[in-house]
């Protein structure tokens, strides 16, 4: 008989098929928080000198939005929860909502992302899923199509 009330089996990622169970968070497998640091200054670097984006932030808040993107993608990738504890949840497309974000501007977040994740120097694990995510996350920010 089945007692619901027992948790099923979990799943463990190993390090091979009879290997140690890994337990550390990307966000602790690239350096923790001044890599991340390192990829929400490199990517505002840019972004602050476009033409389509730079408009989109108050100029005395360069501080706070790198600290934002920061605390985010920090939270998303196994670190500190510091940003839901500060903001609440992410709420990623009602916080974009009041910003174009068309087609070319998804493209031009993504161009200043890449060249973050590429001044980091991410191995290449940890690279590819980053950069997947962070090209799902542009597309699903898309809410304009002017």
């Amino acid at each position: 008989m089945n007692d619901s009330t027992q948790p099923g089996p979990r799943l463990t990622l190993r390090s091979s098929a009879s290997g140690d169970a890994v337990t550390e968070t990307l966000w602790s497998q690239v350096g923790g928080t001044p890599t991340f640091e390192l990829i929400a200054s490199e990517f505002y670097r840019g972004v602050r000198e476009d033409p389509v984006l730079a408009p989109m932030y108050p100029d005395d808040d360069w501080e706070g939005a790198t600290w934002r993107l920061r605390a985010f993608l920090e939270q998303y990738w196994g670190g500190p929860t510091t940003y839901s504890e500060q903001r609440g949840h992410p709420r990623l497309r009602m916080r974009h909502h009041p910003f174009a974000v068309t087609p070319d501007a998804r493209n031009r977040w993504l161009r200043h992302m890449h060249a973050a994740l590429d001044a980091a120097g991410l191995a290449p694990m940890h690279d590819a899923a980053f950069r997947d995510y962070v090209e799902r996350a542009a597309l699903a920010m898309v809410n304009r199509f002017e």
